[in-house]
């Protein structure tokens, strides 16, 4: 089991301050027009640790069918007051598809998993592409298991670990990007994220 009850009592008690902070601004961020532009047109996608389903909701408006899931009971009725998406309750565990998706977007959800958890995530990702489905990641770097200062348990990698671990669930890297930004917690953050594609 991969929930860590503070981490989600944190994103209980803070979800509309998560969806103010990254309230992004009317129109989808780079990473997912480029996540949206690589996908077919009408595609299944999932977005798996959807929080307050901004990303959702580009997908959807975008003509897209959209299954967001998140562990926080309270994302998912902010997912459906502030953006009118029907999200569903469940963990990185209730992924079970097989080749069902086109696109799956985690986009820093997964870096809540603990460190030895990532390889079968991934892997369940892995299975539940179609042939060729495309792949969205963003992760903290760094090293190791931390909690921050909102108590929320992070998982740490570099980008090199990454595309390993993708690399061995049988996802292609085609993109890289880094950078960093500040976060809910008001520290400045480096961040990888990348997208490959399911080879199978």
């Amino acid at each position: 089991m991969t929930v860590d009850a503070r981490t989600i009592a944190v994103y209980d008690a803070k979800a509309q301050d998560y969806a103010d902070h990254f309230d992004s601004a009317g129109k989808p961020g780079a990473h997912l027009r480029r996540f949206m532009a690589a996908l077919p047109t009408g595609g299944r996608v999932l977005d798996l640790g959807c929080g307050p389903a901004n990303a959702s909701r580009f997908m959807i408006e975008a003509g897209f069918d959209v299954m967001a899931l998140d562990a926080s009971a309270e994302m998912v009725r902010v997912a459906a007051e502030l953006n009118g998406v029907d999200a569903t309750l469940g963990t990185f565990d209730d992924l079970k598809e097989v080749a069902a998706f086109d696109g799956i977007w985690a986009n820093f959800s997964l870096l809540h998993a603990p460190q030895v958890d990532l390889p079968r995530h991934l892997s369940a990702i892995a299975r539940a592409l179609r042939p060729g489905g495309v792949f969205h990641i963003g992760m903290k770097v760094g090293t190791g298991t931390a909690r921050d200062g909102m108590d929320r348990r992070y998982t740490y990698v570099t980008a090199q670990g990454l595309a390993d671990l993708l690399a061995v669930a049988g996802l292609n890297v085609t993109d890289t990007d880094t950078g960093h930004e500040v976060g809910l917690a008001g520290t400045d953050d480096p961040w990888v994220v990348m997208m490959a594609v399911n080879h199978a």
